[in-house]
């Protein structure tokens, strides 16, 4: 089969033919139809990500396709099936294998190439703001890098859960798009004053931030008493966390890693999970996919993922 594989941390990820995967005990073995790619993906090639994998290691955190086959002692799936599956690595595959206990039913109503990019961005959204961070209607939600994979999504379900939202994004065409899924207040990255502009508007309740970097500083001051602040991601690089600033306005900075639940408290995602589904199904849930390119290419989506060029989701297609 053909895969899309990181050799080594120091070359780049390339089109590799590898035997066909079988499952083992528990799992399910999926012919892939699309994969969804993250940022995480390009730590996993460089052996920075968190999740740590032996190379050589394919590529590929989220997929959608058909039961191939099932192991020993599975039950409730069987071949033909439609499933999303969040393998972790593997997705950008013909063929990819994953526990059945991350293998998720899909219904009628959503197609490969949505349910391959839905899982990762809506359940780490999700989660963080209601299950972490305890949004509540009413409340001032800054959402950082508002037009990436996750971001757009922050915006999306902070607006149906009943908050102001402030969407943060480079250029008018990406604040377009996050005006589209739902902020109330648009702020461009590179021209306005993050600080200045969010205490105009009486400062924040929760941060929702996949992007890190210089622009932590800034919505860490434009935050309210008792405001809660989520590390979703590095996007923009590590920053330092001024602990005093936290004491000082009881504000309380929340880190969350979506797929560490898996190992140690799967119920909440895969509640959650459940409700965006059914969300997804009333048609309160509109996923915007950016790009979707062909498995040859998926070197391009990387690149766009590592240039910030991406909006919305990045989903790489790959035919049977």
């Amino acid at each position: 089969m053909k895969a899309f594989v990181a050799l080594t941390p120091e070359s780049p990820p390339a089109l590799t033919d590898l035997p066909e995967p079988v499952p083992g005990p528990g799992e399910v073995s999926l012919t892939v139809r699309a994969c969804g790619l993250n940022f995480a993906d390009l730590l996993l090639a460089k052996g920075q990500y968190q999740d740590r994998r032996p190379f050589p290691v394919t590529l590929g955190m989220e997929c959608a396709g058909t039961v191939r086959a099932v192991g020993a002692g599975v039950t409730g799936f069987v071949p033909g099936q439609r499933v999303a599956a969040f393998t972790g690595h593997g997705g950008l595959a013909e063929v990819a294998v994953a526990p059945a206990g991350v293998c998720l039913p899909l219904p009628d109503t959503m197609d490969d190439a949505t349910a391959a990019g839905f899982q990762v961005a809506y359940g780490t959204s999700h989660m963080a703001l209601d299950y972490k961070a305890g949004l509540r209607p009413g409340e001032t939600l800054l959402v950082l890098g508002a037009a990436g994979g996750v971001g757009l999504t922050a915006v999306e379900i902070g607006a149906r859960m009943g908050a102001r939202v402030i969407a943060v994004a480079r250029g008018a065409g990406k604040l377009r798009l996050a005006q589209a899924a739902g902020a109330h207040v648009l702020l461009d990255a590179e021209t306005d004053d993050i600080r200045a502009r969010c205490k105009e508007l009486g400062g924040v309740d929760v941060v929702y931030d996949p992007v890190g970097g210089p622009g932590f500083r800034a919505a860490l001051s434009a935050c309210r008493p008792e405001a809660r602040y989520l590390l979703i991601g590095f996007a923009g690089g590590l920053p330092e966390i001024p602990a005093n600033h936290l004491l000082v306005k009881n504000v309380t900075v929340i880190g969350f890693w979506w797929g560490g639940h898996l190992s140690f408290d799967p119920k909440p995602l895969t509640d959650s999970l459940a409700t965006l589904i059914g969300w997804h199904a009333e048609g309160l849930l509109h996923p915007h996919i950016g790009q979707r390119l062909p498995l040859a290419r998926a070197a391009e989506g990387l690149a766009a993922l590592r240039d910030r060029s991406a909006t919305g989701k990045i989903v790489i297609d790959i035919p049977g």
